[in-house]
């Protein structure tokens, strides 16, 4: 097996201005100076040979450019809303909010509750949210319809930003595969505890994200009495680490009365937060213009890998099976008795190779089971950004995702 690299410095140097009045100062700055920036972009954009691909239309080349600076944004000042979180159920109109109890510590055994007892957490009560068809008569928690599918959502946000609300930008995906998938009436998402550390407070690493999607999991199967066979378990970016975090543990903790689920979903998934994939012509660098990702500052990108490997240390990124999978440092990783898999990437995203690996690996367990479509001129979670501007990218995939779907039922 390769050696790991020298371990990472994190320099807790993260959202500088993140204080008051600082971070108004900044942010207004930023609102006065785009008066300037916006046109330049604009500019810039015009000639086919100054876009970051010249595939790429002028419109998308400006819209990559300023989400990319909203997100580097963020990095200085912190968040740049407020999102709701595990603390509390927000009501609302066009979805259904529900309490879920936490799954019972029985059903936490083996790795997980060692990882859990040395980080000092256990599972708790969780919001989770059900979003229905557009024009949908399902009442909540009613039996699944013939052939109906229950698409389980986990979102990204690089397990420290984001939720699981149907008003967070992530919920793009369901809209989509409600729209797209015939067999997929609801979703259910669930509001998975985020994690923190200096210069916030530190909380909820490694592994409160996994407990809280067995908690979410365990309410479909044993509460609502879903079927395994009928679930679809879908995560994207940070979520799609965490399905395969609990696909792995429903496979190598085999539990009666929580088997696994009938398929499981990767979009973007972010599964080496380790450093075997930032190597010089990777695409960790190569598609560092072209995707809206900002990863080439260490000090910044840090952030969310100390905060999520807490106690455990930027070590365990390198190795742990359950933290990246597709880490070419761990040699003696399985992925056999997993359900089929469909893996979605774009190619202009800085994930990609690491999702090409994570892909290779499951073909090799499993075969025609494991699914891989990369959009060629995708960025990092593009599914997510309906309303048009990431197309025909997006509408491709979920029609890819539909067929498979359909193809596996």
């Amino acid at each position: 097996m390769a050696e790991p690299r020298a371990t990472r410095k994190y320099n807790n140097d993260y959202a500088p201005w993140r204080h008051q009045p600082l971070k108004a100062a900044y942010v207004l700055y930023q609102l006065l100076s785009a008066v300037i920036r916006l046109p330049y972009w604009a500019v810039l954009a015009v000639p086919r040979a100054w876009r970051p691909r010249k595939s790429w239309s002028w419109r998308r080349t400006v819209q990559v450019k300023l989400i990319r600076h909203l997100t580097s944004m963020s990095q200085i000042v912190g968040p740049l809303m407020i999102s709701p979180n595990h603390l509390a159920l927000v009501p609302g109109t066009g979805y259904h909010g529900v309490w879920v109890e936490p799954v019972p510590s029985e059903f936490v055994v083996g790795q997980l509750r060692v990882f859990a007892a040395a980080a000092g957490l256990s599972p708790v009560k969780l919001p989770g949210y059900w979003v229905h068809k557009v024009g949908s008569t399902i009442e909540l928690g009613a039996p699944l319809m013939p052939n109906e599918k229950v698409a389980y959502l986990l979102h990204g946000g690089a397990y420290t930003r984001l939720s699981a609300h149907p008003a967070d930008p992530t919920a793009g995906i369901a809209r989509g595969l409600l729209e797209r998938v015939d067999s997929v009436h609801r979703t259910f998402t669930i509001e998975y505890r985020l994690s923190s550390t200096k210069p916030y407070k530190e909380e909820n690493p490694f592994p409160a994200a996994l407990l809280d999607a067995l908690t979410g999991y365990n309410y479909l199967v044993n509460t609502l009495h879903i079927p395994p066979s009928d679930i679809i378990v879908e995560g994207d970016s940070a979520g799609g680490n965490l399905a395969l975090a609990l696909i792995r543990y429903l496979v190598e903790h085999p539990v009666p009365t929580l088997p696994p689920p009938g398929l499981l979903l990767l979009l973007s998934p972010w599964v080496d937060l380790g450093t075997s994939h930032a190597y010089p012509g990777s695409s960790y660098y190569t598609c560092s213009n072209s995707d809206y990702i900002v990863m080439t500052t260490p000090s910044l990108s840090l952030y969310p890998i100390v905060a999520f490997s807490g106690p455990f240390g930027l070590g365990a990124t390198e190795i742990n099976r359950y933290i990246s999978p597709a880490s070419t440092f761990i040699s003696d990783i399985s992925f056999a008795n997993f359900p089929p898999t469909f893996i979605s990437a774009g190619g202009a995203e800085v994930l990609r190779d690491s999702i090409r690996t994570l892909y290779q690996k499951m073909a090799k367990d499993m075969g025609h089971k494991a699914r891989y479509l990369e959009a060629e001129d995708g960025v990092h979670d593009f599914v997510v950004f309906d309303g048009g501007w990431h197309e025909p990218e997006r509408t491709d995939t979920l029609t890819a995702i539909a067929q498979w779907v359909s193809e596996s039922s």
